[in-house]
């Protein structure tokens, strides 16, 4: 069977919890996941009987083709969304309907509490998400390609780099080069930081040239039939100071000390103490300023989060990054990530980029 009606069983059987009588998604994420649809501008009605595509005329054909076996109503050039909407609700006789809350802004709200006379809207959070964390088949199997396709760009581009390498013409390189292996695109746009660029987590490259600087913070993802990948190696000259290869091995037994607890009902946040645990022993925790992770899927972040104060528990079939790091301001950067899948007795780490200190040496 199809993962897409399983996906909306699981939904449509979790609709009594919250004593609704349907539910209208309008998150164009979670209409993608739910329906395999990857357009825009639509949105779906689901009922514990059926599901019905709610779009316009110019998706027409797609939905023909990407949506079988799904009802499909498509409003005129004259009609309103909202009001296709109210019609396909009162048609169904539904009185209690959940919305997204959580990505449905308010004027949104009103537009749709307006045309939904006798229906009463019912704000929920994180249903479909709740869903997307657990990943079957197929997109653990994009997954895959798309760590693949990351790890074959690093690769071929680090062999390349020269003194006069620009941050900037690197990671468009990064781009191209994902495409050309047939990657839809960046999972994000990618960081290339030298020297003290790395200090900043989230650092947009600039016309900087590699030139002396003694270290090389790439962050990098690709896309595949929509899932992220997403991965991180910092890289170092053989100038680099002893301070940075102490703060480096710190980094790397952190990240091993996490990886090595992922299975299947661990608490994330106690496997985000273990590498914190770890960066303490190396007397560097001070600079470890975010959480230890996030899940990865049809969104680069997703749950779950890894952090001190997430409530989640790790289940057969999420996906998650591993990513400690640790940030001088001025001086460099330094975190190492992989992407890791929880499996039924423990954990794959789907990345096998090598990362130990001698391994991500760089010579220009």
């Amino acid at each position: 069977m199809s993962a897409l009606p399983c996906r909306l069983q699981r939904l449509a059987s979790s609709l009594e919890e919250h004593e609704v009588d349907a539910m209208l998604v309008t998150d164009e994420i979670n209409v993608r996941y739910l329906s395999g649809f990857t357009g825009d501008s639509s949105s779906l009605v689901v009922t514990p009987r059926e599901t019905t595509i709610l779009s316009d005329g110019r998706y027409s054909a797609q939905i023909a083709e990407q949506c079988t076996g799904i009802e499909t109503r498509i409003r005129s050039s004259t009609q309103l969304l909202r009001d296709l909407t109210s019609e396909v609700l009162l048609g169904a006789g539904v009185k209690r309907v959940a919305i997204e809350a959580d990505n449905m802004t308010l004027d949104e709200f009103r537009f749709f509490e307006s045309g939904f006379e006798g229906i009463e809207l019912v704000p929920t959070t994180g249903r479909v998400a709740k869903l997307r964390m657990i990943k079957d088949e197929a997109e653990i199997d994009a997954t895959r390609r798309a760590v693949k396709i990351a790890e074959q760009v690093f690769t071929e581009i680090c062999p390349t780099f020269t003194r006069e390498h620009t941050e900037v013409a690197v990671a468009h390189e990064i781009e191209h080069r994902m495409r050309l292996l047939g990657a839809e695109g960046c999972s994000f746009p990618p960081i290339v930081a030298a020297g003290p660029g790395g200090a900043l987590p989230h650092y947009q490259p600039q016309n900087v040239a590699f030139a002396d600087h003694p270290s090389l913070l790439i962050d990098w993802g690709a896309t595949f039939d929509g899932y992220a990948s997403d991965l991180t190696r910092t890289l170092h000259q053989n100038h680099a100071s002893d301070a940075f290869k102490r703060a480096y091995q710190g980094v790397l037994e952190a990240q091993l000390a996490a990886i090595e607890l992922i299975r299947p009902g661990m608490p994330v946040k106690e496997i985000d103490a273990a590498a914190r645990d770890a960066l303490k022993r190396h007397g560097i925790l001070e600079a470890f300023s975010h959480g230890l992770g996030h899940g990865t899927g049809l969104q680069i972040h997703e749950s779950p989060r890894m952090s001190p104060i997430s409530e989640e528990i790790l289940a057969e079939g999420m996906i998650i990054t591993v990513e400690p790091g640790v940030y001088y301001d001025g001086e460099f950067g330094i975190r190492i990530e992989d992407d890791v899948l929880v499996t039924n007795s423990g954990h794959e780490v789907l990345s096998s980029l090598p990362k130990g200190l001698d391994d991500c040496r760089f010579i220009l």
